[in-house]
Order: C-alpha cells, then structure tokens, then sequence
C-alpha cells in the first residue's frame, strides 16, 4: 500500500523538486510556499449554495484556486472571485485543470448580481473554525485577504500576497504555469460531475 501511495505522489513530489530544488537559479516564486502543506479536511462538512450536502475532500483530484470570504463579498471578495476566474480562463488549454472555489465562511445570503459570473466556480459553505485549522493567514492579515493554491492531493501548499491586484495576478500566473507545466503527467483534467456537487450561482 505504501509503494502504490508513494507510486501516485510521485508526480507531484517531482514538480515541487522541480520547480522549487533543481531550479534555484532565475526562479522568483511570487507566491510563498508553505513549508508544512497541511492536508485538506477531507471529511470536513460543505453545502451548495442550494443545500446540497457534501465533504471537501470531494475537491481533490485537481488544482484548487481557493479564495474564503462571508456570504455577503464586499469589494475585496468581489476582486478575488474576479481574479480567480481571470486567473484560470488565463490558462486556456489548462484550465480544466484548476478549479477556483470559493468556501462561503458563513450562513449570509450570497449577493443576486455576482451569480453570473460565478457560473463556473465551486462555490460551498464550510465552518469558519473548520476552515481556519487548515488555511492560515500571514502574520497581520486575516483568512479573507489572500488567495491559496492548493494541489491534486489536497496539500495547502502556496500563498498569494494579500491585496492581489492585477499586476500581482500576472505574476501569480507564471507561478500556476509553471507548477502545471511541472505536474502535467499526473493530474487530469476536468472531474466527473458525480463525483462533486455540481458548481452553484448565487441565489436572489
């Protein structure tokens, strides 16, 4: 059983030594990688924003763009939830590959007029405690302020900056394309429907 685990991490073992051991020379990282990579709550409880019942372990499998933020996303959650889905349109013929997902930290109404644009988003409501033993902040900002990339096996590994803007958002690109390029052999594309509760708009 070992051997099989170690056979399936392998990949993606190899594209961190890639990208992060065997190129130390004019590679400038834009986000921070974090040393531990915690893994994601697998049984960890989640809803559509329609009440569909699921876990987040139902995530694993692909590349999560992760953003958190309460129901009602003001300005900056608006920018995130922008930026993310800028971020993996961004890709083109690897996009399949990155699911963004926004985790809906409380019971508030969603707001009517983001819904088109969250069309092709995963959007789930999870424990706000629940979430914050997994995903951390950087010293001074809180959960809400910085997108989190984490990969096929479910490990929290990067960080964005806080107050992502546009220009930050390029920069954030070369870091994605650089770790699919690396893990292209291991992760495939899109997810079967079955397998996740299907992503949700916001509702009035």
């Amino acid at each position: 059983m070992l051997a099989v685990m170690l056979v399936c991490a392998a990949p993606v073992i190899a594209s961190y030594l890639t990208y992060y051991v065997l190129r130390p020379e004019g590679r400038r990282n834009f986000g921070e990688l974090i040393a531990q990579q915690p893994p994601l709550p697998a049984q960890l409880p989640v809803t559509t924003l329609d009440g569909k019942a699921g876990t987040l372990g139902q995530l694993t499998g692909q590349w999560l763009l992760v953003s958190v933020a309460p129901g009602a996303c003001g300005d900056d959650c608006r920018n995130h939830l922008y930026l993310q889905r800028q971020l993996r349109e961004s890709l083109g013929k690897e996009k399949d590959r990155l699911d963004w997902v926004w985790l809906v930290s409380d019971a508030a109404p969603v707001p009517a007029d983001i819904a088109p644009g969250l069309q092709t988003a995963t959007v789930l409501r999870a424990d706000a405690a629940a979430i914050a033993q997994w995903l951390q902040p950087a010293p001074g900002q809180a959960l809400a302020d910085h997108l989190y990339l984490v990969d096929p096996l479910g490990h929290w590994m990067m960080r964005f900056p806080a107050g992502l803007d546009r220009a930050g958002a390029a920069k954030a690109k070369r870091d994605l394309d650089r770790l699919l390029r690396a893990s292209s052999s291991w992760d495939q594309p899109g997810r079967p429907q079955t397998d996740l509760p299907a992503p949700t708009a916001a509702q009035p």
